[in-house]
């Protein structure tokens, strides 16, 4: 332990000392020159086998608001980095309830340069920034899900989104984005996916997501398209149980794979294969497509072509652990193995990285594994790493965040993307646009008076009231009408709420019920005969306070979706229905302003949804002359 305080002070004082100009990173065109082709191929020759291997494997880097260098947990860091010699690293940040802790910009910037400073080749750093840095970053740029990208039908947008994405994300030191998510979702109950994918339109997934690399690589981001072979067509929760994909060979040629070509054909550095089942590509049902030779070596490689990095999705997701039962150590090596064979370059997040290091490193030295093989894939990682610059340069410039990091261009971009996307699915005639009041000067310090008798009443349905969902709903809404009543409920405190919400109804000329149905991957719920399984379904509590609202106002009562559009087909007694696609606050912000009629609805849903509506269903509405 002393050892590893010194070196990490050693660390921090050698950081301390200023970088010459032209040692920091830049962020150019994705791109391998002849300089880091030879570096690439000139690293490979001075690794050990122990290096190589390290090399394969991206470790989870749970990042707290603040990091000191004497905490066990960045000690932690250190030692896995030197000891396994590790490829790669994957930034993310802790839980909190209902919420993630986010962390800060500079506060990330900082730890990867120090974590740049110790690694002997550089660390390819990754993120999972679906929807940019603010889903783990506070003060980042916020864009809605990809669905609402379907819904504005602009691969302009898509192709801008990958663009400040990746400028934001090669400021902070992250040079690996894990999107574009290339599913198509095509399965209305799918608890995993549904908002995270584009649509179901493979022609138009497909767009979106070459013009999301295109945008990403111009601003010198690597891609990695996901969950190979589709993860659209599933009801189960991959991180939670194995998948399955019941499609035939022809359906999954037809739906799921064009958009994976759109990308091979894009030039995506890498595809990320999915813990799922796809019986008519590999009838082996003890196998799941990360470890099939099949699906990996057979579709994607030959005959996709793709000469890319292939990924592994998280090792430690229950879709892949559920195929080695026998834990420990043993079943670490034996998914190593067989993920390897199978074709795989890189093993992301295995929960037991000692086991699953030492035991390839062992499979080497016995001859199970040729070294070539290792070989060929160290070399993809070492070529990847040249494309983004870093045989030059691993430090990034702290200083240079507060010109990058969420400029008013990159936020105007963001609400340009939410606005496009709001989608008018149904409307009575009675109730839209609402009209707006005038504020009386300055509101009180400490928030909105709510008056009994409100004529707006606001009721926003949550997974849990602790959450951030409908936060800035609620301000934006009182800034139109400050009296508004808004009440949250989840599914707790439903029941309890039904006197309240009966009394504010009966006062209410128009309701608005804000629905926060947003796919959460990994999120074990309870649900009736089944335990520790994923739902993108109302809870029962939820659902009959909701039936009740609309069996009270049903023609007064405008429901917005901001996560599944499917939602409609649950209650298809709604007259009035928006779809927003996403709880991100510019989508919050984007519905408000299309309700009141200060934008035009314009978007178009990118799903079906099933005995109600078709994909493309959308009214028009155009913005009102806003008086001066």
């Amino acid at each position: 332990m002393v050892e590893k305080l010194v070196f990490a002070g050693i660390c921090l004082l050698a950081l301390s000392s200023p970088v010459a100009a032209g040692e920091f990173q830049r962020a150019a065109l994705v791109h391998v020159d002849r300089d880091g082709a030879k570096w690439a191929e000139k690293t490979l020759k001075k690794l050990s086998l122990e290096e190589k291997v390290g090399q394969m494997f991206m470790v989870r880097l749970i990042m707290p608001q603040f990091v000191n260098i004497r905490n066990p947990e960045y000690l932690k860091w250190l030692d896995q980095i030197k000891r396994y010699h590790l490829g790669s690293v994957l930034l993310t940040v802790p839980a909190d309830g209902p919420s993630l802790s986010k962390s800060e910009p500079y506060e990330a910037a900082m730890l990867i340069n120090q974590l740049q400073h110790v690694s002997k080749v550089p660390l390819l750093v990754a993120a999972d920034y679906e929807r940019g840095l603010s889903m783990r970053l506070n003060g980042t740029t916020v864009f809605p899900h990809s669905m609402a990208f379907g819904a504005a039908g602009k691969p302009e947008l898509a192709e801008g989104f990958g663009r400040l994405v990746a400028q934001e994300s090669r400021a902070i030191g992250v040079q690996w984005n894990l999107m574009p998510d290339a599913d198509v979702n095509s399965n209305p109950v799918n608890p995993v996916i549904n908002t995270r994918s584009f649509g179901e339109d493979p022609a138009q997934v497909s767009a979106l997501v070459s013009a999301y690399i295109r945008g990403a690589h111009g601003s010198g981001l690597l891609t990695a398209a996901k969950h190979f072979p589709g993860h659209g067509d599933t009801a189960t929760d991959s991180h939670l149980g194995v998948a399955a994909v019941n499609r035939s060979r022809e359906q999954i040629e037809q739906i799921d794979l064009p958009p994976f070509r759109a990308a091979i054909q894009a030039g995506t550095d890498a595809v990320m294969v999915a813990h799922i089942t796809a019986p008519s590509l590999d009838p082996d049902t003890s196998r799941v497509a990360t470890n099939s030779s099949a699906i990996v070596t057979g579709l994607l490689k030959q005959k996709l072509g793709f000469k890319g990095l292939v990924i592994t999705d998280a090792m430690d997701m229950g879709g892949l652990t559920s195929v080695y039962p026998e834990g420990g150590a043993a079943a670490a090596r034996h998914a190593a193995l067989d993920t390897l064979n199978a074709g795989n370059d890189m093993f992301l997040l295995f929960s037991d990285l000692d086991g699953a290091y030492k035991g390839l490193v062992d499979a080497v030295r016995k001859g199970e594994v040729s070294e070539k093989r290792i070989d060929e894939s160290v070399l993809k990682i070492l070529r990847a790493k040249a494309s983004v610059g870093l045989n030059h340069a691993t430090q990034v410039d702290i200083n240079a965040l507060s010109s990058i990091i969420i400029s008013p261009e990159n936020l105007a971009f963001a609400q340009q993307v939410a606005d496009s996307s709001i989608t008018l699915v149904r409307e009575n005639g009675h109730m839209i646009p609402l009209n707006r009041q005038g504020a009386s000067g300055s509101g009180p310090a400490y928030g909105a008076i709510q008056k009994e008798g409100s004529k707006l009443l606001c009721i926003i349905f949550t997974d849990d009231v602790r959450s951030d969902n409908g936060r800035q709903l609620q301000r934006e809404l009182r800034a139109r009408v400050p009296d508004t009543r808004v009440i949250f409920v989840d599914p707790r405190i439903a029941a309890g709420s039904m006197p309240e919400i009966q009394s504010a109804m009966n006062a209410a000329e128009n309701v608005i019920a804000a629905i926060y149905l947003v796919p959460v991957p990994g999120r074990a719920v309870r649900t009736e005969g089944a335990t520790g399984v994923n739902t993108i379904s109302m809870p029962d509590a939820t659902a009959t306070l909701l039936q009740s609202i609309l069996q009270a106002k049903r023609d007064r009562t405008v429901v917005i979706s901001f996560g599944s559009p499917y939602f409609l087909a649950d209650f298809p007694q709604i007259e009035n229905y928006v779809c927003a696609y996403s709880n991100a606050f510019t989508s919050e912000v984007a519905a408000v302003k299309a309700l009141f009629g200060e934008i035009p609805f314009r978007g178009r849903l990118p799903v079906t949804i099933p005995g109600v509506a078709k994909r493309g269903t959308g009214m028009d509405q155009p913005a009102l002359a806003l008086k001066k």
